[in-house]
């Protein structure tokens, strides 16, 4: 990097952590429900990061312009309440980052399009609460991801200049707001990743594949 970085902000699922068994979970108990068979987790693992509004449409073909999505999002967001941390883990190497990050005296935070009492509570499950120096969910500001707002307000928070801030995910989003908030920005090629464009196309600095590579780019790690 050209600029010292000072920290470095993940998005949540699908980046600093793998939160699709629960959340695949959690349409599953939807479906069961309605009488219908679960979905493979791999069905749905690409959709995650897309929150709520992803994994309706994965599993139930329904689209926030349909009339009932409303309702399904309100129970989707429910149940998962309640199944937040059963099988969400950090991704391997991550734990190693955050603990490098930490002894190099860098701050490290999360940002992401979940609710931000959803993500604190995550966050919480997984140990970290004491550890993340900022959390921006996606209802903190006015506008969420594609937007620069919440990298804006993070780096505030942190009375950082964006430019000397890494931003980590695993959504084409994030390379659109990373690039609109001035931050240098990696796509998480371990992450969930989507089904649009690859992650070769979203204009990031760089395609890691594990926590790893972050380190590596970052200039924090040999090899």
């Amino acid at each position: 990097m050209a600029t010292a970085l000072r920290a470095v902000l993940f998005d949540l699922d699908g980046t600093l952590a793998d939160t699709a068994p629960d959340m695949a979970r959690t349409v599953n108990a939807m479906r069961a429900a309605r009488s219908l068979p679960p979905v493979p987790l791999e069905a749905v693992r690409p959709f995650v990061s897309q929150g709520a509004r992803g994994m309706i449409g994965a599993a139930f073909g329904v689209k926030p312009e349909h009339g009932e999505f409303a309702a399904m999002r309100e129970e989707f967001l429910a149940i998962y309440a309640g199944n937040l941390c059963v099988d969400t883990r950090l991704f391997p190497e991550m734990d190693e980052l955050l603990d490098l990050l930490d002894d190099r005296g860098l701050a490290w935070g999360v940002v992401t399009n979940k609710f931000e009492r959803l993500a604190r509570s995550v966050i919480d499950g997984l140990g970290l609460g004491a550890r993340s120096a900022v959390l921006v969910g996606g209802d903190t500001c006015e506008r969420a991801k594609p937007f620069p707002d919440p990298l804006l307000h993070a780096a505030s928070v942190l009375s950082l200049a964006p430019s000397t801030v890494l931003y980590v995910g695993d959504d084409e989003r994030e390379a659109q707001a990373a690039r609109a908030a001035g931050m240098p920005v990696l796509a998480a090629g371990y992450g969930y990743l989507g089904n649009g464009p690859a992650p070769s196309r979203w204009g990031a600095d760089a395609v890691v594949d594990s926590p790893a590579g972050i380190a590596r780019w970052a200039g924090l790690s040999g090899g």
